[in-house]
């Protein structure tokens, strides 16, 4: 296990002053309470907009990890505008998180002069404004109207897996993907800036593998840009398509984890016989099985990664490690742990007491909050490294 000092880094103990430093017990829970709220229930609401037939439902399955019309919940597609009216794709395992899929800019009930009023423009956190050829003036006067209020916005150019193909059938000898992908993208930025936009945000893509171009791109830019609170949200519902996912997931969850164990501190100040070890091992069951949901180590999410890449489901399997991921995680099965880690949570409560000492002069809550600290962070490394062995084999070729 990494050292006490690698667990607990000083930007979160800063982090815990602050959220415990007035000393009001009450104050404190509630404060840290909220946090935990607002990372759960962050809403978020990404519009996908454009013109017709660019590939706009597509990104919206790809985007919530669905393929098209194989699932209830996947937004219809069609090499025609299928879209009559903005239309709501609630996330399936994160419900507070919608991708709306818009009307094609330039169709006859939303012509480019009131588009953004007719789709409600004021609900939504950001849009992707995708085409499947150069970017055109209708394009380039919604995302003038996005700036002009304040929105943020970002152009994908999408099916550029056919781009590469045309280009391979065409260039048998001087095929160069980068060289095709570089001018792709040059000649978008090009027609942008020709038409008033400075500095555009293009990003290539293939609606139908995810996983490729673009992509780790234009995750970064979102995740710098989005406020904190939806930041999180955001890279939990990506779909696990890439280990780099799979890595910033694993640093979001870590950073939440000091909010969990300090709450648990604090109820455990409280003197109710019990009641520290009933909320530890609830709050403990609740995170593992949140901590699962989001690497896709559920039942339905493994079946969903073995027919994508034609894989059997006990093949994936096979290849994880940790005896906790394939249990149902309840309240018997948290109880046994906690009693094995006294002693993880105890060299963690040690560090907390020399530490941070407006949770370890509390002896009992400076314990609770080392076993809840040493079991999360146990159960996310485990867990991550199982995720990444698992979409490993999903990705490997036959011989």
């Amino acid at each position: 296990m990494d050292s006490v000092h690698e667990i607990i880094t000083e930007e979160e103990v800063q982090e815990i002053y602050s959220a415990l430093g007035d000393g009001d017990l009450f104050e404190s829970t509630e404060r840290i309470s909220q946090y935990l709220k607002e990372i759960e229930n962050a809403p978020l609401n990404i519009a996908i907009t454009g013109e017709s037939g660019t590939g706009k439902s597509t990104f919206v399955n790809a985007i919530r990890g669905m393929d098209d019309e194989e699932e209830e919940g996947a937004a219809r597609t069609g090499v025609v505008e299928t879209t009559k009216e903005p239309m709501r794709y609630s996330h399936l395992k994160y419900p507070n998180v919608t991708v709306w899929d818009l009307p094609g800019i330039g169709t006859p009930n939303f012509v480019a002069d009131d588009y953004l009023q007719k789709v409600e423009f004021s609900r939504y956190d950001f849009f992707i404004i995708i085409s499947s050829e150069r970017f055109k003036q209708n394009d380039i006067l919604l995302a003038k109207e996005i700036q002009a209020m304040d929105k943020k916005f970002y152009f994908v150019r999408s099916k550029v897996d056919s781009d590469l193909l045309a280009s391979q059938k065409r260039r048998k000898k001087t095929y160069n993907e980068q060289k095709i992908l570089n001018e792709i993208r040059d000649h978008c930025i090009q027609s942008l800036k020709e038409g008033g936009i400075i500095e555009p945000q293009v990003f290539l893509l293939s609606c139908l593998e995810l996983n490729k171009y673009d992509f780790l791109e234009m995750q970064e830019t979102l995740e710098k840009e989005l406020p904190k609170h939806k930041r999180h949200i955001f890279l939990i519902s990506l779909p696990n398509i890439s280990l780099s996912v799979l890595q910033k997931k694993r640093e979001a969850l870590r950073s939440g984890i000091w909010k969990v164990a300090a709450l648990s501190c604090l109820v455990a100040t409280v003197p109710i016989p019990g009641l520290s070890v009933a909320y530890d091992i609830g709050i403990l069951v609740r995170e593992m099985i949140n901590y699962r949901k989001a690497f896709g180590l559920d039942e339905p999410s493994l079946e969903k990664l073995a027919n994508m890449f034609g894989k059997e489901v006990s093949e994936l399997k096979s290849v994880i490690k940790s005896p906790l991921v394939l249990q149902e995680i309840n309240k018997e099965l948290v109880a046994s742990l906690l009693a094995r880690g006294a002693a993880g949570g105890l060299m963690i409560a040690e560090y907390v007491v020399s530490n941070i000492p407006v949770v370890g002069s509390i002896a009992a809550g400076g314990i609770s909050f080392g076993n809840t600290y040493w079991m999360l962070s146990e159960f996310l490394k485990e867990i991550a490294e199982d995720a990444v062995r698992v979409l490993t084999k999903a990705l490997e070729t036959p011989v």
